[in-house]
C-alpha cells in the first residue's frame, strides 16, 4: 500500500475553509522529501556536537566521575531515547506532517495547542541558553581593555554585565538572520559545518592530550565517588542526559517528514549514542585533563577558552568555530518546533519569520545566565525539570499513534475543525489526553519544588521520583492514555479519505515515497 503524499480535493477545499491551512503546516510533498540518511546523521552530528553537550558530559567528571562511568551514564541515555525517537519520527515520514498536526491526533485539534506550547517554551529556555554561550564567545574576543570598563561589570538587577548582554543581543540579530530563509537554508549550513565540527573537537582533544601529557594522565583519574554515591548520581544524570535532547526527539516529526523514506530517517539516526558517545569521550577526556593542567575541573569549554584566549590560534579559529557550533544547533533545534507552534496558533498572525523573532525575545524571559550559571541549576534542574513535562507527552503521543491508531491517520480530518470531525473530541480538546498528562506530571512537581528550594524536606520516594521524572511521566502518561482511552475515549473507525496504511504495515524500513500512488479508500 502506499502512503499518503496529500489531502484529497474535498479534504482541501474543507482545509481552505479552516484556521489550520498553512503552508508550513501542510503535509509534505514527495518532491519536498529529499533528506537522506547522511542528511538526517549530519543533523544529529550537529545537535550534539554543541557546548551544552559537552558541559553535560563534562558535569559528570566535575560532579566526581571517572571518564568511562560517564561514557556509561551517556550512552546508556542515548540509547533508551533511541527508541522514543525513531517510533515519534515514523509518522512524520510517513505522513509529512510537523509535530502540531501529529499532536491533534491525541490531544484534539485544539488540544494540541498544549503539548505545542509547552515545547515551545522549552526550546525558548534552550534559544536563550545557547544563544548565551555564543554571547560569552563573543565576549572573549573583546580587547582586554573593555573588559575593564564599566560597561563590563555586572550590575545586580540584570544579572549579567551590559557588555555580555550586548553580545546576546548581537549574537540573536546573527541567528535570526541566517534562518531568515527557513530550514532549507539551515539544511545547506549544516551539510558543511558537521565536518567543521568534528575538526574542532579533535584539535581540542589533541591540546589536552599534549598538554596533559598523553591519554594516561588524563585518563587516569579514579572515581571521587563511593559505590552508594555513584548510584546516588546515575539515576538523575541518565535522566538529565535523556532530557538534553527529549523536547528534540518530541518533536522529530518536523524534521523527518522531510525524509526519503522510512529507511532514511531510521538509518540516519541509529548512529545517535555512537555520536554521542565520541563527543562524550572527548567532553570527559578534556575535563579530566583540566584537573592535570589547571588544578581543578573545568568542564564549560567556554571558561576552557577563556583560560587559553592568549593563544592567537584559539581567537582565530576555536571562537568563530564555537559559534557555528551553536548557530547549527541553536536554529534547527529550537527555531524550528516554535515556529510550528506559533504558526498553528494563528496562521494568519504568523509567518516562519515573525515566529523566530518572537521565539528570540521570550528566550531573554529565562534568563539564561543564570540557568547556565553553574551544574546543579543546568544539568540537574533545567534538563531534569522540563524532562518532566516532556516524557508524558511522548508517552501519550506514541500510545496514541500506535494502539490507539494503530499508525492509521485521517490527513483531511486533522486539518479540519469540523465539530464533527474525527479529532474534534469535546470542543476540540481530547480530556483523556490532558488528564492522563495531569495525572503523570503532578505526583512530580514536590520534587521539582524540593530541588529549587522551596520545600525544605520531601520523603526520598518524591525525590527518587523527580530525579528519574522523564522515564516516570512517560510510561505513567502512556499507561494512562491507553487505560482511560479503553474507557472513554472514541470509537475509532478507519474508513475516510487518506485514513490508510503505506507499505509500512509491513517491514519499518521498505517505506519509500518513491512509487507513490494516491489512495483514498477505506482499509
Amino acid at each position: 500500500m502506499a502512503k499518503p503524499t496529500g489531502l484529497s480535493e474535498e479534504g482541501k477545499s474543507q482545509q481552505e475553509a479552516t484556521a489550520t491551512n498553512h503552508h508550513h503546516l501542510q503535509p509534505t510533498t514527495p518532491a519536498q522529501r529529499t533528506s537522506t540518511a547522511w542528511d538526517m546523521a549530519s543533523l544529529w552530528i550537529s545537535l550534539v556536537l554543541d557546548v551544552p553537550s559537552y558541559y553535560i558530559a563534562g558535569s559528570l567528571v566535575e560532579q566526581g566521575m571517572a571518564w568511562w562511568q560517564g561514557i556509561i551514564v551517556v550512552i546508556s541515555a542515548k540509547i533508551l531515547l533511541l527508541f522514543p525517537l525513531i517510533l515519534t519520527s515514523h509518522p512524520g515520514t510517513r505522513y509529512g506532517i510537523p509535530f502540531p498536526v501529529l499532536a491533534r491526533s491525541s490531544f484534539g485539534i485544539h488540544g494540541a495547542h498544549l503539548p505545542s506550547f509547552l515545547r515551545t517554551l522549552v526550546a525558548c529556555g534552550w534559544l536563550g541558553i545557547d544563544t548565551w554561550i555564543g554571547a560569552q564567545g563573543i565576549c572573549l574576543l573583546l580587547p582586554h581593555s573593555i573588559k575593564d570598563w564599566t560597561i563590563a561589570q555586572q550590575l545586580p538587577w540584570l544579572g549579567t554585565s551590559p557588555a555580555e548582554f550586548l553580545s546576546y543581543l548581537l549574537f540573536s540579530v546573527v541567528q535570526l538572520a541566517l534562518s531568515w530563509n527557513g530550514m532549507q537554508g539551515i539544511k545547506k549550513m549544516e551539510r558543511y559545518s558537521a565536518p567543521i565540527l568534528v575538526l574542532l573537537m579533535t584539535l581540542l582533544l589533541i591540546w589536552s592530550y599534549l598538554k596533559a601529557g598523553g591519554f594516561g594522565p588524563m585518563l587516569s583519574q579514579p572515581s571521587k565517588l563511593s559505590s552508594s554515591e555513584f548510584w546516588y548520581l546515575f539515576f538523575p544524570s541518565i535522566t538529565a542526559n535523556i532530557g538534553n535532547l527529549a523536547a528534540i526527539a518530541l518533536s522529530i516529526p518536523d524534521f523527518t517528514r522531510y525524509a526519503r523514506s522510512q529507511r532514511d530517517q531510521v538509518l540516519g539516526q541509529l548512529g545517535l549514542p555512537v555520536f554521542m558517545g565520541c563527543f562524550a569521550f572527548i567532553g570527559l577526556a578534556v575535563t579530566s585533563s583540566t584537573t592535570l593542567i589547571f588544578g581543578y575541573a573545568i568542564s564549560n569549554p567556554i571558561t576552557l577558552l577563556s583560560k587559553i584566549n592568549n593563544n592567537s590560534f584559539t581567537m582565530i579559529f576555536f571562537i568563530p568555530a564555537i559559534t557555528l557550533v551553536i548557530v547549527t544547533t541553536n536554529i534547527p533545534a529550537n527555531m524550528v518546533a516554535p515556529a510550528n507552534f506559533f504558526v498553528s496558533l494563528n496562521p494568519k498572525l504568523f509567518t516562519f519569520r515573525k515566529a523566530a523573532l518572537l521565539t528570540s525575545v521570550l528566550g531573554i524571559a529565562f534568563q539564561p545566565w543564570k540557568i547556565f550559571g553553574s551544574t546543579d541549576s543546568f544539568v540537574y534542574t533545567w534538563l531534569i525539570s522540563y524532562s518532566v513535562i516532556m516524557g508524558p507527552l511522548s508517552g501519550i503521543v506514541l500510545t496514541d499513534y500506535y494502539f490507539v491508531n494503530r499508525m492509521r491517520l485521517n490527513l483531511d480530518e486533522l486539518y479540519s475543525l469540523d465539530a464533527n470531525g474525527r479529532y474534534y473530541y469535546y470542543k476540540g480538546w481530547n480530556l483523556v489526553a490532558v488528564g492522563s498528562f495531569v495525572i503523570a506530571v503532578v505526583p512530580i512537581v514536590p520534587g521539582f519544588l524540593h530541588k529549587v528550594g522551596i520545600l525544605k524536606t520531601l520523603p526520598e520516594t518524591l525525590i527518587f521520583m523527580y530525579s528519574v521524572g522523564w522515564f516516570f511521566g512517560f510510561f505513567t502518561g502512556s499507561f494512562m492514555y491507553g487505560l482511560l482511552s479503553l474507557r472513554w475515549g472514541p470509537r475509532r473507525g478507519v474508513n475516510g479519505a487518506n485514513t490508510m496504511c503505506s507499505s509500512l504495515h509491513g517491514p519499518l524500513l521498505l517505506s519509500s515515497v518513491k512509487g507513490e500512488v494516491d489512495e483514498s479508500r477505506e482499509i
